[in-house]
């Protein structure tokens, strides 16, 4: 299983010299595994993403967690949505009043977008994704409802003999008593359950959370317990605030590494990193 990570941001970063290494584009991450290329969310990075896939690629899937717009900005942008022919399949979670056709209809027209989601000249087929397990060419994935504000999804995505999850946008620490100590339930977990992969939002330091608890993103901490609960191998901070530039991040990393033997190997997510699992 092949991994990579087009977009890392919660929301566009300033464009500038500390802002290049990580990346300034918001959550899109390709996978690609026994015949199979998955697109988790359709943030700004699946714009570059999708100028290198023409119809001789064949079938595209993409898997959205939710439809705040960072997470679908790109969508429209998505150059397979305007080739005729082209098969892309869109998997996302409804609301609990609407489907995912009528909750993209309202990105896809006047005055958001020129192009209406009935005009794109693509092969379109929309899923609703509430739970449970599926299949998607060789690969299988199983979606669960995650602690995030509005209907939200986290994937766990299995070749059959590798697995990884994603879970971008998610605060586990906020529906677990005494999180991660005492935690009878942890939002997510399921997913993640011994995973060789785990990518998982880190947006905030322990400062920046204690006034933002319930806008579900984690503190890296919170992150960091959440992995050594769930038993990964490697864990990818994903979901970078746009207010931390390179030198910041790298400096949160540093202390997180630092602050104790980690069970795993902790990376910080980069757009353009590709992983092997």
């Amino acid at each position: 299983m092949n991994v990579r990570l087009w977009g890392t941001r919660g929301s566009l970063a300033a464009p500038g010299p500390d802002t290049l290494r990580y990346g300034g584009n918001t959550s899109c991450v390709e996978v690609v595994a026994n015949g199979t290329r998955l697109i988790l969310d359709a943030g700004t990075g699946i714009r570059p993403l999708g100028a290198g896939i023409g119809p001789k690629d064949g079938r595209v899937d993409v898997l959205l967690t939710h439809l705040h717009l960072d997470h679908i900005l790109g969508l429209g942008f998505f150059q397979p949505l305007d080739q005729p022919g082209q098969e892309v399949h869109i998997w996302g979670p409804p609301s609990t009043t609407l489907g995912l056709h009528a909750r993209l209809s309202r990105y896809f027209s006047p005055p958001l977008f020129p192009v209406r989601l009935r005009e794109l000249a693509c092969q379109l087929t929309l899923h609703d994704v509430t739970g449970g397990e599926f299949a998607i060419g060789g690969l299988t994935i199983l979606a669960d409802l995650v602690c995030h504000p509005g209907s939200t999804v986290g994937y766990r995505i299995s070749d059959g003999i590798t697995a990884m999850a994603y879970l971008p946008d998610h605060e586990p620490a906020l529906g677990a008593d005494d999180f991660p100590t005492a935690a009878a339930w942890t939002s997510g977990l399921d997913l993640a359950a011994g995973v060789d992969l785990l990518i998982h939002d880190a947006q905030y330091t322990e400062v920046e959370y204690a006034s933002r608890v319930g806008w579900g993103h984690s503190a890296i901490s919170h992150t960091l317990s959440f992995a050594r609960m769930a038993g990964v191998s490697r864990l990818v901070l994903f979901h970078h605030d746009p207010s931390h530039d390179d030198a910041m991040l790298d400096q949160l990393v540093a202390t997180s590494a630092g602050t104790e033997e980690l069970p795993f190997e902790l990376i910080p997510g980069q757009e353009g990193a590709v992983f092997q699992i």
